[in-house]
């Protein structure tokens, strides 16, 4: 059998994202049960339908990097009880231009972390209704993190052996489910 690529999308485009930082502590708790590959988002000019005919090389870039992966995994911080612009901004150039929906059919994870008492969890909603409306097959469950310090480590570990039980679960299940639809 084939090993599935994943695209992963972090919705932040911070150098020091907690999200970022959650995203790489997944993919090493993955290991080898699939190809990760982290696709850049905060490169994408604002969409505007004016430009999407000739849209700028980086757009071209994005959705080819979704269009060829056989899952999304989506870690998204919130902002003011939604999704990142940045995020949105990414989703909806892959819809387009109309008719060219690098979304429809395709499974996806979503997790997020912040420090706050119910994570990401008003983002993650919301990221999971747009998605499914957009034709993506997304994992059951919900995967919101608490992040407090030395949550990752150095290493890029996650130190707290409950949230890495739950963490490798939810991978799991996600590369389960890309796999029965590859």
């Amino acid at each position: 059998m084939a090993t599935l690529s994943i695209a992963v999308i972090v919705g932040s485009a911070r150098r020091e994202s907690i999200n970022r930082k959650l995203a790489r502590a997944l993919v090493k708790l993955a290991g080898d049960s699939a190809v990760f590959s982290f696709v850049q988002i905060d490169d994408l000019p604002m969409f505007n339908q004016d430009i999407e005919k000739d849209a700028p090389a980086s757009v071209a870039r994005f959705k080819a990097a979704v269009s060829e992966a056989d899952g999304v995994l989506f870690v998204t911080p919130e902002h003011n009880r939604s999704m990142p612009a940045l995020l949105k901004n990414a989703i909806d150039w892959g819809t387009r231009p109309y008719g060219q929906n690098d979304w429809a059919g395709k499974p996806a994870a979503i997790t997020g972390a912040s420090q706050g008492a119910i994570s990401t969890a008003v983002a993650q909603g919301q990221l999971r209704q747009i998605m499914s409306g957009l034709g993506c097959i997304v994992a059951g469950g919900e995967t919101y993190i608490n992040f407090k310090p030395g949550l990752v480590d150095d290493n890029g570990d996650i130190g707290d052996e409950s949230v890495r039980d739950f963490l490798a679960a939810f991978i799991e299940r996600f590369l389960a489910l890309a796999s029965k639809l590859h």
